[in-house]
C-alpha cells in the first residue's frame, strides 16, 4: 500500500499525495493555471525547487511571480547560470567560478582560457545572443546529488580547478549538489526554476565588465566579472533601465565636476578636496545641525584624532576593526650630531597610536573626567566627527564610500529608566530632519548578530526598550534578525529618494557594553556607582555621504537655503553693468550668496551656463531693468521669466532661502 503524505497548504487545506510527490505535482493537481504560474515552493519554510520530490509531511507554499522577492531571487541565479554557459559556449576552455543573484540583477566570474585576454564590453551582445539561444532551447533544469571525489574528480578532468578547488573545501558531510541543463553542469546549492525557458528572453541585459579576484583576495588569480540586471518581464527591466538613466543624470560626481562643488584624486585616495561651492553646502548643513542639537540639549566636544592603540583595545574595536584602521609607531627624532640632520626612528618600546574610526571611546573618557550624579542624566555630548577607515581601493566610490569622514555624531550617557524617552525624542528629532530635506523614510531595528558582546539579557532589554520607544510614538518599524552591530541593537533610518532608491543613514544604538569595557559610571540616588546606556546616534552619518545623497535626490537643484551660489546677476549689455552691480550689492547686503556676471557674451549663453551650474535664481537686467529698477527673473525649472521691481525681488529671495528650521516651521524642542 502507497504511503501517502500529508502537505498543509496556506489556505489551511490538507492535500495527501503519494511518498515521491513534487510540489509541481501538487500544483498540477490543484489545477493547471497554479501549475504553469508556479516557480518554486517554500517547503517547512525553505525555498526549494518545483520538482524537488517531498521527503514527509510538510507546510507547502508555492512561489508565483506574485512572490516578488522570492521569484526576482530564483530568475537572478538562472540567469547567471544561464550565462556562465553561454560564455562556456562561446569561449572554451573559459572556466567557471560563482555566480550569485544580485540587489537588481546578478554577476558571474571567468577566469578567460589562456589564449585569450580578459572579457570586455565588446564581447556583450554575443553573450547576450546565446543566452537568449539557451532559454528558448528550454532546457530542464535538473537537480543532482553527487559524491565529493566524483565532483571533485568530474572537475578536474574538466579543468575547472576552481571549482574544484571549492568542492574539496567544502565541509565534511554536507550534501553537495549540481545543477545540469543539457550536458552542462554547475556545482550550486539551488533553488532554481524548473526550465530556462521560464526565464523571458527580453528581461535581462549584461552591463559591464569588471575584474575581480578568485575569493575576493588580491593575492589569487584576477577573474573577469560579467554584470548584468535580470527582471520578471521587459516592463520591469524597461522601469529599471530607465532608473538607472536618471541615476546617471543624477550622478553626484558628474554634478560635482559641473557645478564645481569638489574632487578626488590618486594622491589622497579617499579623500575629498572640497571646492568653495562645495564647502558652502557643508557649512550650511553644519549650521543646521549645530541649531537642532542645540535646541535638542547637546553640548557639542572636540576629541583627538589619534589615540593609543591600547585605548582601542580596551574598547573591543582593536580587535573587530583593527584591519580597517590606520595605526602608527610613535616615532622619535634621530639626530646625526654631525650632519645636524634629524631623521624618525621608530623605538624598540614605542607605543602604536591608531587614527580614530569612531567617535564613541573618546566621549567615554569625555563623561569620565569627574564625578557624574544621576541628577546630570541624560548627557548628551555631541561631536562633528573626523574619522579615518581603511576602505579597500576597489571600494571607494565619490562621496559614497570615502577613507575620510566626518559625522555628526553624538552620545547619550543616561539611566535605565531614561532610556525609552530619550530614543522617543531622537526618533522625533530624525523625523524633524529628514522632513526638513524632503525624505521619506523607513525604520528598520538590527537585532543581535551571532557574535555579540554581552549578556543575552542586556540584548533583550535594549532591543525591548528600542521597540518600546517605536510603540510609544505608534511607529512602524522592520525588524533585521542578526544585523546589529557587535555591542549593541540599533535602529536605522533607511531614507527613499525622488527616483525611488533607498540609503541607510540615521541610527541609534542601545549599548550596554562599552560603558563597562571603559569603565564608564555615575553615582546613584543609592550612594553607589552604576553604569550608565549608551546611547550612539547620527542623522546625517556621515557629511560626505548625506551631501551625495541630497546632490542625487535634488538632480544638484538643491534648496535655496542650501544652493552655493544662491543668485547671479547678469547683464544684457554693458551698459548695464553699473546697475547688476548694485543688485549684487542688494542681494549680498540680504545675505544672498550671490555673484555677477559681466562678460560680454549672450544672454543665453550665460543662462545656458548657469543652469548646468545649477544655479537657483538668475536676475537679468539690461538698459530697460536699470531705468525703471527692476529685474527680470528666471528661476531654474520654470519656464517664464518674471519682470519684478528690484526690492520685490530681494524680499521674495530673502524668504526662499530662509533654512527650513528658522522659516515657517518651528524648531523641536
Amino acid at each position: 500500500m502507497t504511503q501517502l503524505l500529508k502537505i498543509s497548504l496556506p489556505d489551511g487545506s490538507v492535500r495527501e499525495v503519494p511518498r515521491g510527490s513534487t510540489p509541481a505535482d501538487v500544483a498540477a493537481a490543484i489545477g493547471a493555471g497554479l501549475a504553469k504560474a508556479a516557480l518554486a515552493a517554500r517547503v517547512n519554510g525553505e525555498l526549494r525547487d518545483l520538482n524537488r520530490p517531498l521527503e514527509g509531511d510538510a507546510r507547502l507554499e508555492l512561489v508565483t511571480s506574485r512572490d516578488e522577492a522570492d521569484a526576482l531571487e530564483l530568475v537572478r541565479h538562472d540567469y547567471a547560470h544561464v550565462l556562465a554557459e553561454a560564455v562556456q559556449n562561446l569561449f572554451p576552455g573559459t572556466q567557471i567560478t560563482f555566480g550569485p543573484a544580485t540587489e537588481d540583477g546578478f554577476y558571474y566570474d571567468f577566469a578567460p582560457a589562456p589564449d585569450r585576454g580578459p572579457f570586455t564590453e565588446e564581447d556583450l551582445p554575443a553573450i547576450e545572443e546565446e543566452m537568449r539561444r539557451i532559454i528558448g532551447r528550454d532546457e530542464p533544469l535538473v537537480r543532482e546529488v553527487w559524491e565529493r571525489e566524483a565532483l571533485i574528480r568530474w572537475f578536474d578532468e574538466q579543468g575547472e580547478r576552481f571549482k574544484a578547488e571549492w568542492a574539496a573545501e567544502l565541509p565534511e558531510g554536507e550534501e553537495l549538489t549540481v545543477y545540469r541543463s543539457g550536458a552542462w553542469l554547475d556545482l550550486c546549492r539551488g533553488p532554481h526554476l524548473a526550465s530556462t525557458g521560464k526565464l523571458d528572453p527580453q528581461a535581462f541585459k549584461l552591463t559591464r565588465v569588471s575584474g575581480a579576484y578568485w575569493r575576493g583576495d588580491q593575492k589569487n588569480a584576477m577573474l573577469s566579472r560579467i554584470y548584468g540586471t535580470g527582471w520578471l518581464n521587459k516592463k520591469q527591466l524597461d522601469a529599471h533601465l530607465l532608473r538607472l538613466e536618471e541615476a546617471a543624470k543624477r550622478d553626484h560626481r558628474k554634478l560635482g565636476r559641473e557645478m564645481d562643488l569638489f574632487h578626488l584624486q590618486e594622491e589622497a585616495h579617499g579623500s575629498v578636496f572640497w571646492h568653495p561651492n562645495g564647502y558652502t553646502i557643508w557649512r550650511e548643513l553644519e549650521a543646521y545641525m549645530r541649531r537642532r542639537m542645540d535646541a535638542g540639549g547637546y553640548r557639542e566636544i572636540k576629541t583627538p584624532q589619534l589615540m593609543d592603540v591600547r585605548q582601542w583595545e580596551a574598547s573591543g574595536h582593536w580587535g573587530k576593526y583593527a584591519q580597517n584602521m590606520f595605526a602608527v609607531p610613535d616615532i622619535v627624532p634621530d639626530v646625526d650630531a654631525e650632519a645636524g640632520v634629524a631623521s624618525p626612528r621608530v623605538a624598540p618600546d614605542a607605543d602604536w597610536m591608531a587614527i580614530k574610526p569612531m567617535n564613541c571611546p573618546a566621549h567615554v573618557l569625555v563623561f569620565k573626567q569627574g564625578i557624574t550624579s544621576y541628577r546630570d542624566l541624560p548627557i548628551r555630548l555631541g561631536e562633528m566627527g573626523c574619522c579615518h577607515r581603511n576602505e579597500p581601493h576597489g571600494a571607494l566610490h565619490g562621496l559614497m564610500r570615502v577613507r575620510q569622514f566626518t559625522q555628526d555624531d553624538a552620545h547619550i550617557f543616561c539611566t535605565e529608566g531614561q532610556v525609552v524617552e530619550e530614543v522617543r525624542r531622537f526618533v522625533e528629532l530624525a523625523d524633524a530632519v529628514y522632513r526638513d530635506f524632503g525624505f521619506t523614510y523607513a525604520i528598520k531595528l538590527a537585532l543581535r548578530p551571532e557574535q555579540r558582546f554581552g549578556s543575552d539579557a542586556d540584548w533583550d532589554k535594549a532591543e525591548g526598550e528600542l521597540r518600546d520607544a517605536l510603540r510609544a510614538l505608534g511607529v512602524e518599524w522592520e525588524e533585521l534578525p542578526g544585523e546589529g552591530a557587535f555591542y549593541a541593537p540599533k535602529l536605522e533610518w533607511h531614507l527613499t529618494d525622488a527616483i525611488g532608491r533607498t540609503w541607510q543613514v540615521g541610527t541609534i544604538q542601545s549599548d550596554r557594553v562599552l560603558p563597562a569595557r571603559l569603565d564608564a559610571t555615575y553615582v546613584g540616588e543609592d550612594g553607589s556607582r552604576h553604569r550608565p546606556v549608551m546611547l550612539h546616534r547620527a542623522i546625517f552619518g556621515s557629511y560626505e555621504r548625506f551631501i551625495g545623497i541630497l546632490i542625487e535626490h535634488y538632480a544638484g537643484r538643491l534648496p535655496l537655503w542650501l544652493a552655493p551660489v544662491q543668485a547671479v546677476v547678469a547683464t544684457i549689455v554693458s551698459d548695464a553693468d553699473d546697475y547688476a552691480t548694485q543688485v549684487a550689492a542688494q542681494l549680498r547686503a540680504a545675505g544672498l550668496r550671490t555673484e555677477t556676471d559681466l562678460r560680454n557674451e549672450k544672454i543665453n549663453y550665460k543662462v545656458r551656463e548657469h543652469s548646468l551650474a545649477k544655479v537657483p535664481h538668475l536676475l537679468v537686467v539690461g538698459k530697460r531693468e536699470a531705468e525703471e529698477g527692476t529685474v527680470a527673473l528666471r528661476t531654474l525649472g520654470e519656464p517664464q521669466q518674471r519682470v519684478l521691481p528690484l526690492a520685490d525681488a530681494v524680499a521674495m529671495l530673502m524668504a526662499g532661502a530662509l533654512p527650513p528650521d528658522l522659516g515657517s516651521r518651528s524648531v523641536d524642542r
